[in-house]
C-alpha cells in the first residue's frame, strides 16, 4: 500500500478526443488552464501535450509546448510539469506499397523528438520505452534502443527526470538496462500504461506482474484508460504505486457524463483518502522523485 501518493493528471493527451467532449483543452490557454484546474484539485503533477489550435490535433510545435509551459509557471498555482516526448515516432505503412510510409507518419530523430523539451525543460518528461501497435490500424509506434539511448543521455544532460512508459514487459526490460548503463538516474520512474491496443491489458493481475519486473527502489505509477481509469487508480495504491488520471485516458466521470480533468482529480483523491493515503503537494512530489528543485 503507498500511503504518500503522486498524483499526475493528465490533462489533453493528442487523441481524437476533442469532437466527443467539449471540456478536452485544445489551445495552450486552455491546456495550461486545465494544468491549473488540476492542481488546484489536488493534483501533485500535470502531464502536457499540445495540440494544434486550428485542427485540435496533437503537435510537437516546441512553441506552443513553450507557451503551455510558461503560462502554467507564471501562474500563482505549484505543480510538477511533465511534458509528453513521445511523438515523432509514427510510422502508418501504405497499403499500396508497404515497405513505404502512408499518410499520416511522422518519424523524427530523437534530437527532434526532444526539441520542445530542451526548450521548455520541464521537471519530467515521458519516455516511450519501446516499439507497439498502437491501434487496430496499420499504425505503429517506433521507439528504438538508439534512439531511446539517445534521448536519455539528452534528457539526463538536461536534468529533466524521464517518466519510463512502459507497455508491456518487453519495454521494462529494455528500461532496466538503461537503467544498468547509467542512463537514468536513481531513482527510476516507471508508469505502467494498460488498457492501449495492443499492450498490457488493465488488470490487476497484469500491473502486479508488470510491478514485479521493476528494479530495487524505482518510482513507479499506473494507469488504465475508459472505465477502467478509477479501478486501476485503486490497484496502484493498493500494490503500491502512484496514480494516473485525466482527460486525455478517459472523458468520462461515470456512466454518460462527461468529466473535466478537476472532477477526475477530485475522484481520484477521494479514493486515495479512503484508502487512507494522501496526495502529495507539488513539492512533496519533487522530493520523493528526486526531480530538480527537490528540497535538500
Amino acid at each position: 500500500m503507498n500511503y504518500e501518493v503522486v498524483l499526475t493528471c493528465a490533462v489533453t493527451g493528442a487523441g481524437d478526443t476533442t469532437g466527443k467532449s467539449p471540456h478536452v483543452p485544445v489551445t495552450p490557454k486552455e491546456i495550461a488552464n486545465a494544468a491549473i484546474e488540476a492542481a488546484k484539485a489536488g493534483a501533485s503533477a500535470a502531464h502536457i501535450h499540445a495540440r494544434d489550435p486550428e485542427t485540435g490535433q496533437g503537435s510537437r510545435d516546441p512553441k506552443l509546448f513553450k507557451e503551455i509551459v510558461d503560462r502554467v509557471r507564471d501562474s500563482d498555482t505549484d505543480v510538477v510539469i511533465n511534458v509528453t516526448a513521445g511523438m515523432g515516432g509514427d510510422w502508418i505503412s501504405d497499403p499500396a506499397n508497404p515497405a513505404m510510409p502512408g499518410p499520416g507518419t511522422d518519424m523524427i530523430g530523437p534530437e527532434e523528438r526532444l526539441a520542445h523539451i530542451k526548450e521548455c525543460l520541464p521537471d519530467i518528461c515521458s519516455l516511450d520505452c519501446g516499439t507497439l501497435n498502437f491501434s487496430d490500424t496499420d499504425m505503429i509506434y517506433i521507439s528504438t534502443p538508439p534512439t531511446l539511448r539517445r534521448m536519455a543521455a539528452l534528457v539526463q544532460e538536461w536534468g529533466v527526470k524521464p517518466e519510463l512508459e512502459v507497455f508491456d514487459l518487453g519495454h521494462i526490460r529494455f528500461a532496466k538496462a538503461m537503467v544498468d548503463e547509467g542512463l537514468i538516474d536513481a531513482p527510476p520512474m516507471f508508469q505502467l500504461c494498460l488498457g492501449i491496443p495492443w499492450g498490457a491489458d488493465q488488470t490487476v493481475e497484469t500491473m502486479a506482474a508488470m510491478k514485479a519486473q521493476l528494479p530495487a527502489g524505482a518510482s513507479w505509477a499506473s494507469f488504465g484508460i475508459g472505465r477502467g481509469q478509477m479501478p486501476m487508480a485503486a490497484a496502484s495504491v493498493a500494490l503500491g504505486g502512484n496514480v494516473r488520471v485525466g482527460l486525455e485516458d478517459n472523458i468520462y466521470l461515470e456512466r454518460g457524463v462527461l468529466a473535466t480533468n478537476g472532477q477526475l482529480v477530485t475522484r481520484a483523491r477521494e479514493i486515495i483518502e479512503r484508502m487512507g493515503g494522501r496526495v502529495l503537494t507539488p513539492q512533496e512530489a519533487r522530493n520523493k522523485l528526486k526531480l530538480r528543485g527537490a528540497d535538500g
